[in-house]
């Protein structure tokens, strides 16, 4: 099974809203087999499914990974049709996203959330969380709904990223 490729900003893909699953099949089991391969490699977090081309709402995330675990036990969550019900408290942040490599930005994210959904067997699930994994499920629901964390940004810092970006930009097709 091949890795991904994980869409990169300023991917228009990025930046539009994915419908709700439908049909949980072996295709859907195959591609989030495919993402979780995908997340290890680039030692992410989480992962959302248009941020690997795939237009539907649901995202993967493994904090195993985030807690450096020295077994090789990981903890394979899967979340479809994902919605936050309950939102509480704030937090700002550092914030990355794999789909903006090398770029992290202080973000205000609600500190503890509720969110329902469905599990890779199409079972319903609540899960309560708060800190980074309140943090990591409003991320990638934002990825769901098209929206990217430069959009929580200051119209001054987003600007700020768009001259670095279009600069990086211009040094790179000079090499």
């Amino acid at each position: 099974m091949s890795e991904l490729e994980i869409l990169k900003y300023p991917n228009r893909q990025l930046t539009k809203p994915c419908p709700p699953v439908i049909n949980i099949d072996g295709r859907l089991q195959g591609q989030i087999d495919q993402m979780f391969k995908t997340l290890y490699v680039s030692q992410g977090l989480g992962l959302a499914a248009p941020q690997v081309g795939c237009l539907q709402s649901f995202f993967i995330y493994d904090l195993g990974l985030q807690e450096k675990k020295t077994s090789h036990a990981h903890e394979r969550i899967v979340v479809l049709n994902p919605e936050i019900v309950e939102m509480e408290g704030e937090e700002i942040a550092d914030e990355g996203c794999l789909s903006i490599p090398g770029y992290f930005e202080k973000i205000n994210r609600a500190y503890r959330v509720l969110m329902k959904g469905l599990d890779r067997e199409g079972k319903e699930i609540r899960i309560e969380a708060e800190g980074l994994t309140a943090r990591l499920f409003q991320h990638e629901i934002d990825h769901l709904k098209g929206v990217l964390m430069l959009s929580h940004l200051s119209r001054l810092k987003r600007d700020m990223f768009l001259r670095k970006f279009k600069k990086q930009k211009k040094q790179a097709a000079l090499k």
